[in-house]
Order: C-alpha cells, then structure tokens, then sequence
C-alpha cells in the first residue's frame, strides 16, 4: 500500500508535535509516525523557557500549560549535618514586562507537555500514529519514499520532505550518514519520577552527603510526583526499582524518613554535548535531538528542539505553497549556531552544576538569541532600536474601536505581519497583515510602548517574520523593495 502526503515527520517527541502542529494549522498534508507504541510516560524535560512560552501562545498552547504546569518552587540546600538554607529561583524577583509577558520558566513535566499538545493537534485534525516506525527510505529530485512497519505490516509513504524528529539515535541522522561529532562529558546520572513519603512539595529539595553522593529531589508540577536526579558510577548496573532508588535516597540525605512507594519511569543515562555536522540532506531535514543533544543544565534541550521546529514549520508551507525553494536554505543557517551556543551554555552550566554553583541567569530564557547573521535579514538605511533578527517585543495598544490589545495577539497566526508607524502606503500582500500605529490610525500607541521598544520612525514600517522575529525595517521609499523581498518568502502570486 502506497500513501501520498507532502511533509512526513519520524518522532512525536517535543520537536514532531510543535511541527505537526504548525503544518496543521496552516493546512499542509502530513503524518506524524511514532515507533513507541504508546507516549512517552517520563519526565526527561520540565521546563518550558519564556521564549518558549511565547511560541506556545502562537500554537494556542500557553494557557493550558500554565493551568497545568507551575512556576519553579525555591531550592532548599542541606549540608552533610541536615541544616539547609533555601534560596529563590534566580528571576523570581524580575516580574513580566509589556515587552516580555513571561519572565520566568514553567514547569510542566515532559509527559504532561507532550499530552497537551497531542491535544492540541487533534484539535486541529491530525494525530500521532503510534507504533509505526521507520525503517528505511530513498530520495528523488522529487522527494522521498519511506518505508514504514506497524502492526498492519509495511507501507510505503511518498512525501516531498522528510524530517527527522527521532531523538539522538537518530534512524534518519544515520541513515544519511550525517556525522554527529561532540564529546561524552564524564557525567553518568539518574533521572526517576516517583511517588514518595518524607518531602514537602513546596521546595525543590537539594541534597550534598559528599563523597559524590549528591541528590536533587524536585516536586513535578501538576502531579503527585516527584523527580529524582544524581550522579552515579561511569559503569555499573544501576538498580532503579523503589527499594533500590530507597537506598539511594538514604545513603544520599542520611534520612531513613523518605519512602518511594512506586516508580512511574526511571532511567540512567550519559551526558553528552554533540551537534550534526548538516541539517539538511537534500529533501531530508534533522530537527530537535536528531541534530542536537544537551546535558539537563540550565533547561535548554527541549525548548531549542521545539524551537527548531518552529522555524522551519513556516518556510516548509511557503514552499510548499511556491515559494523559492532557497528559503529552507535558511533553516540550518540560522538554527545550527543557535544549538552550538546552546550547547555551550548547557556545558559551562554542568562545570557549575559539579562544583554546586546552581546559578542561572538571563541567558536561559532564550529570549536574546536573534538570527543577526540570516540570510533573510532585510537591508535598510532606516534606523529603529531593533535589528534584523531580533526577537519581536510585545507592547501594549489600544484600536481605534477602543479595545485594548497586544502586539503579540496580531502576531499571531501563519501570517507575516507589517507594523506600520503612522500612515505611509504600502501595498497590501496575500500571507501578510498591516497594521499602522498612530494618532487616528487603526491602532493607538496610548502608553509610548510601540515607540519605546521598537523606535520605528515616522513613515517607516517594521516586518515582521512568521515565527515573531524582526525582517527588517523599511523606510516609506522602499514600499517596491518590501515587495522583492516578500517575493523570496511568499508563494508566487500571492
């Protein structure tokens, strides 16, 4: 049996569903397959970064996330004798801004995460085949042919691109044989959610009995229970059933009060920091831990790989739909230095993690990282306090039928969107909203926050990506270059 679709996607980790759920929404064919039988019931991942929390407004994921998950509770330290102190997660005390609505990170466990969205896509009409893997495929100038094997037996599916979303054992990374050069950072440890006695849910409980034997026993929001981390022996069998994780806990506090009564997943893994050499392989792209995978500090694996898919779910439809098939050139250009700085922060912040400095600062929130060098970046003489690449601040104003609203509530959507300030001309284009913002005009900068965070110039206009990056800022005269430009992103004769 042969099935025709235009985008097939292999893994519906954090990556596949945030793609599939963008093609849904835009109205691309595509399947989303899953070798597991059933999702994946762990932890590994629990905490969403505020830029990511601004992409999930745009998927209409961010209330339910917040419903579900909660904010990072304070981290209580012990000392070998039992004495702790508590300290406040680092940014508790920088409340949201206009321009930056989320401050702080979410915890939502990774299964809990992953329900949601798989709620969300079928919503929009699709879901996740579970128990279909792939198990081979070839690639025309056309696109691709892939075989697949479910309980129904083989299949072969033809799609135009194929993106492997299928973890850091990649099927397709190998397949390709893209080289996933990087190093195994010395660091074997346990990760477990478990039911326990003996700990309150308002701390994130920090254990150090020395010698190693340091322990990490967070509350996970928005279920009964907790996760357990720590370092363990480079080799060895790991016993990871209650009463062996028991012991554990004992011989790591000292306290023979805490009792794991069952263990929902458990498993003991090497850190490693590594980076594919390509994205692309001709129709075939790597996204998510299939082109990147990062140690747990600092929070940074799951929201770069849903961030991956984020950025190339858009280019994929506009090509899709006619637009210049350089476009997807694009996506390893500016989400390849994105991982490798990524990577960095991640290890620099486990070197940290060994010597117990916990510390985290601004730079896990992902909400500087910028595509400044892309190749999408439009050219302009026209100044304004953002640069191509920049993310897009929210700022709060007011339409001229009274009502209030955000700027991020007129990004959202599958559209590129104009930000117009005051009432230059510029020619209305199919895949794009313009909005002028002004005295009389459709929206009123009320509290000075468009001109304060943007500082676009009287006539001049700010482009805005679909994925809530800065194009570039266009002076009135440029109105026939805003045009070229939108040729290069937008379907033919939209």
């Amino acid at each position: 049996m042969r099935d025709s679709v235009e985008i097939l996607i292999c893994g519906a980790g954090a990556a596949g569903l945030t793609l599939a759920i963008d093609l849904a929404r835009r109205g691309i064919a595509f399947r989303l397959i899953e070798k597991l039988p059933s999702p994946f019931q762990g932890s590994r991942g629990k905490g969403i970064q505020p830029r990511s929390l601004e992409v999930f407004e745009d998927l209409g994921l961010l209330d339910r996330a917040m419903a579900t998950g909660g904010v990072y509770p304070p981290v209580r330290k012990y000392a070998a004798d039992g004495s702790f102190v508590d300290e406040e997660m680092v940014g508790a005390d920088h409340p949201p801004t206009p321009a930056e609505p989320y401050r702080l990170p979410l915890m939502v466990p990774q299964f809990l995460t992953e329900t949601l969205m798989r709620e969300r896509l079928l919503e929009l009409g699709s879901a996740v085949e579970f128990g279909v893997e792939l198990t081979g495929f070839a690639t025309t100038d056309t696109g691709v042919e892939a075989t697949v094997r479910s309980e129904r037996g083989d299949e072969v599916i033809r799609a135009r691109y194929l993106i492997g979303c299928d973890g850091g054992r990649s099927f397709v990374r190998g397949a390709l044989g893209i080289d996933f050069p990087g190093k195994t950072l010395g660091v074997r440890a346990i990760v477990a959610d478990v039911i326990l006695e003996g700990l309150s849910r308002d701390v994130w409980h920090r254990f150090d009995g020395g010698d190693g034997k340091q322990l990490s026993i967070c509350p996970l929001a928005g279920s009964e229970l907790f996760q357990i981390q720590g370092p363990i022996p480079l080799e060895g069998d790991i016993d990871l059933s209650a009463e062996g994780l028991t012991r554990r806990v004992v011989e790591a506090t000292g306290r023979e009060d805490i009792v794991l009564r069952s263990v929902s997943w458990a498993s003991a893994y090497t850190m490693n920091a590594r980076l594919a050499d390509r994205y692309r392989d001709g129709r075939v792209f790597l996204a998510g831990d299939a082109a990147h995978i990062h140690p747990p500090t600092g929070g940074q694996g799951l929201n770069t790989s849903l961030q991956d898919a984020y950025n190339l779910g858009w280019k994929l439809s506009a090509v899709l739909r006619g637009a210049p098939g350089s476009l997807l050139d694009t996506y390893e250009a500016e989400r390849r230095p994105i991982a490798a700085g990524m990577l960095g922060l991640s290890t620099r912040l486990l070197e940290g993690f060994k010597k117990g400095d916990n510390r985290r600062g601004r730079e896990v929130q992902q909400l500087d990282l910028d595509y400044a060098e892309s190749p999408l970046s439009f050219v302009s003489d026209a100044a304004s306090h953002l640069a191509p690449g920049n993310r897009a601040p929210d700022a709060n104003v007011r339409g001229a039928g009274g009502g209030a609203t955000r700027l991020f509530h007129l990004f959202r959507g599958t559209h590129w969107t104009l930000l117009v300030s005051g009432s230059a001309s510029f020619a209305p284009r199919a895949g794009m909203h313009i909005h002028r913002i002004g005295p009389g005009l459709e929206f009123d900068d009320h509290l000075g926050q468009f001109a304060a965070f943007y500082g676009v110039p009287d006539r001049a206009a700010m482009l805005i990506r679909p994925d809530g990056y800065v194009a570039g800022v266009l002076a009135a005269a440029q109105a026939e270059a805003l045009q070229a430009y939108l040729d290069r992103v937008l379907p033919a004769g939209t």
